[in-house]
């Protein structure tokens, strides 16, 4: 167009009267190509979350028998924290803390719904897809939901706009190894929006057909911020990998769902180099819990840590926590502070640019680490809790304290490569026990009687968090409380 004008004039390329007017146009042109993209457009969000892996199951941290490339990269490309906590061993809780920034046992929710459970993730509780639909984010989730199945917990009642998934795990269906002996699951189906699309008689396509649904999201809504919440029901049992992944990691099945898992993390990101959106999107990957160590071969790896899934042990809740951000996150940033499930929420607003909710969370923005402005854990203590409302142990700063509670453990034996379950027994913490996690990170060495000081302090951070969330084991009722959501309500 410029050309065409400039060609109209006489031809003196010397004439000054062209050369302006060629600089004038250009200039307009420039301009108004430049106006289509605000220079504050709010980051674009991915959130990637993973079903029962654990922290020894990708290259970066630790893992020789898998191939990670794509994670790996991606924490090359970002950060990448070494002790990220789930808020709870367990699969809805953990959910639950993710998308609301509270401790579970403060709204209400604990374990992992069943189907048809009469209790669900409450409408009154604001998500974190709420906050930026409100910013005017395009909000979708692909993959297990498992905060209710009932009609008002479903994910277009949370602040998402389409969601397309299953709505609890993927073990819940009547070809359950305890099917009949422990529990009658009905048949699990795939959901668009609140209409079933069809019966699950096999998952090997799930997770390329959720990535796909993810993509395909992107791509609508490149010209404005968007929300990708993708949690996969992998890899969690039973243990599903398309043909194309089958046979080709070093840890049987499980190593190849974790290879196809991966697959999905870089298609995703290739797709954001394409559209050129990589520099202003925030991908987050992280696993709910730990692994399910009495699945065996069909489990994951807690790396050197303790016990796993079920427990409130640095196995059943440390786990990968990777974030890249190209825009605000220089690449490579290792943290070895701690944070927990509960500080995404409060993370991806301060990022965003939005305002945290009006009830009272629990998490922290972790911005300033990721930014190198700081490198302390806004906490000085994470409480991990279990069951209904339990109380199991609580960190201060590098310290550990567990009070007296039941877990579960193999105690040295092994799962099996069926996938079928070995049964856990029962153990005791009778008295407290405390370990230094920066000496000590494999919980090995119980010091409580080097250090009766630091009990006594952790015990009181313990009795002050059983009045504010209560605690089961204790008999304290919390004064800050609030209702999980009913059917009958």
């Amino acid at each position: 167009m410029i050309f065409e004008l400039v060609a109209i004039i006489p031809k003196f390329e010397k004439n000054l009267f062209s050369m302006k007017l060629y600089f004038l146009f250009g200039s307009l042109l420039l301009l108004f190509s430049c106006s289509k993209v605000p220079t504050d457009y709010p980051p674009n969000i991915i959130f990637i979350l993973t079903d029962d892996q654990g922290y020894g199951d990708l290259g970066v941290y630790g893992a020789t028998d898998i191939d990670t490339p794509n994670l790996d990269l991606m924490a090359e490309e970002g950060a990448y924290f070494t002790s990220y906590y789930a808020t709870q061993p367990v699969c809805s809780a953990s959910r639950a803390s993710i998308l609301t920034g509270c401790y579970p046992d403060r709204i209400g929710i604990h374990n992992a719904y069943s189907p048809g459970s009469k209790v669900g993730l409450n409408p009154e509780e604001t998500t974190l897809a709420e906050l930026l639909k409100a910013q005017g984010y395009a909000t979708g989730i692909f993959g297990k939901w498992h905060l209710g199945d009932a009609p008002k917990f479903l994910p277009r009642k949370h602040g998402f706009d389409t969601y397309y998934g299953i709505l609890y795990s993927n073990d819940m269906w009547p070809n359950h190894p305890q099917q009949g002996l422990g529990f009658n699951f009905p048949d699990i189906e795939l959901y668009e929006n609140e209409t079933p699309l069809r019966v699950l008689e096999d998952q090997t396509f799930l997770t390329k057909a959720l990535t796909d649904k993810a993509i395909d999201f992107i791509l609508e809504n490149k010209e404005k911020p968007f929300f990708v919440y993708l949690p996969h029901p992998q890899p969690h049992v039973p243990l599903f990998a398309a043909e194309d992944f089958q046979g080709t990691q070093g840890r049987g099945l499980y190593g190849d769902v974790i290879r196809e898992i991966d697959h999905s993390v870089g298609r995703i990101l290739e797709t954001l180099k394409t559209e050129g959106l990589e520099e202003n999107t925030i991908v987050v990957f992280t696993s709910d819990n730990g692994p399910w160590l009495s699945y065996g071969g069909h489990s994951g790896s807690s790396g050197i840590f303790r016990e796993g899934k079920g427990t409130n042990w640095e196995g059943g809740h440390r786990v990968p926590g990777i974030i890249r951000y190209p825009k605000k996150i220089r690449p490579n940033t290792r943290i070895d502070a701690p944070a927990m499930g509960i500080d995404w929420l409060p993370t991806l607003v301060a990022f965003s640019g939005g305002k945290l909710p009006e009830k009272k969370i629990d998490g922290a923005s972790l911005v300033p680490l990721l930014t190198g402005v700081s490198v302390r854990s806004p906490h000085d203590n994470f409480f991990f809790y279990y069951r209904t409302n339990e109380l199991h142990a609580v960190r201060h700063k590098n310290w550990k304290l567990y009070v007296p509670h039941t877990y579960r453990s193999l105690n040295g034996r092994e799962g099996t490569n069926d996938g079928f379950p070995v049964p856990y027994e029962m153990n005791e913490v009778n008295v407290a026990e405390l370990y230094n996690l920066d000496y000590d990170p494999m919980e090995q060495n119980d010091v409580a009687h080097l250090h009766s000081e630091m009990v006594a302090k952790i015990s009181k951070i313990a009795d002050s968090i059983r009045g504010v969330l209560g605690d089961r084991l204790t008999g304290v009722k919390g004064s800050e409380v609030r209702p999980v959501g009913r059917v009958d309500e």
